[in-house]
């Protein structure tokens, strides 16, 4: 069995749900706290054992090579100033992994952005991350979905709960089976009409998928949203191999909407010491006085 060392990480999208900040700058760059999101997942891979990753980008994405190229002005300006743990911090960005990049030339949709790294995954088993999720956990969201695929030799896709009236977000699967937090699936549902949902299983951005995910999404059929849908795809494998679906340990941080982008800059500001405290102190006095105005 081959092992996982490759990843995909899609970063094509237009970012509207964030214009006009978007506008110029890519969505995965918008930093939590001091790091931009991307670096976040990133990270998650290489802790995760992965030793190459692909980004797929589009139209105005150039802010995500030059972040993690190196910077000579900076890190000689840092280096003469002698503000070492700053310098430490830029390059770190740098020598994480080796990062390659391919662009999405049309905007055809999730399926569509990971069937164009096809070439870079050869016949390798591969993870996709997306960047709209966050998850924090002290064995990383990835390493948990390889660790199955490892005891399954099968594709796994990680999910978690999600509530009722929220289902239709996300693409949800009907499992037909579980033991402990592993499930086998009847079928993948790509955003249900409210009410029609299977279960509350969520999708939740992290997959692994053999290489026979490229002969579904090679047929570019186009799904929900007028896209070619990846999770139209993993229903085509379904029924060809077992695809499994792994609830994942970890809080999920969903930073591809304004509340919850929001929500986690202040969550991973109070992971800090230098600022938790008086961000703590700011919030109760914000906390007052809205309840002053009310």
């Amino acid at each position: 069995m081959k092992r996982v060392k490759k990843a995909i990480i899609p970063a094509a999208g237009l970012g509207t749900r964030f214009l006009p900040a978007t506008k110029v700058m890519p969505k995965e760059m918008l930093p939590i706290v001091d790091k931009p999101t991307i670096q976040y997942i990133i990270e998650e891979a290489i802790e995760s054992g992965i030793e190459d990753i692909i980004i797929v980008t589009g139209k105005g994405k150039r802010a995500i090579e030059d972040h993690f190229d190196a910077a000579f002005e900076l890190e000689q300006n840092l280096l003469e100033k002698e503000k070492f743990s700053l310098l430490e911090e830029v390059q770190k960005s740098t020598n994480l992994v080796d990062i390659h990049y391919i662009r999405q030339k049309e905007a055809k949709g999730l399926g569509h952005a990971v069937w164009c790294a096809r070439k870079f995954i050869g016949d390798e088993p591969f993870a996709v991350l997306l960047g709209d999720d966050i998850v924090d956990n002290n064995e990383p969201c990835l390493k948990q979905l390889m660790n199955i695929y490892n005891e399954t030799s099968s594709s796994v896709v990680g999910v978690q709960e999600v509530a009722d009236h929220q289902t239709h977000r996300y693409g949800i699967v009907d499992p037909y089976s579980t033991e402990g937090r592993t499930s086998r699936v009847n079928q993948f549902v790509e955003k249900p009409a409210p009410g029609t949902a299977p279960s509350n299983l969520a999708i939740m951005g992290r997959y692994i998928f053999t290489p026979e995910i490229f002969d579904f999404l090679g047929q570019h059929q186009i799904g929900a949203g007028g896209e070619i849908q990846l999770t139209d795809a993993i229903q085509m494998l379904n029924e060809k191999q077992s695809v499994y679906a792994y609830n994942f340990e970890g809080k999920r941080y969903d930073v591809g909407e304004k509340m919850g982008f929001v929500q986690t800059t202040i969550e991973y500001a109070l992971k800090k010491p230098e600022l938790k405290d008086e961000l703590l102190e700011y919030l109760e006095e914000l906390i007052v006085k809205e309840k002053q105005v009310r």
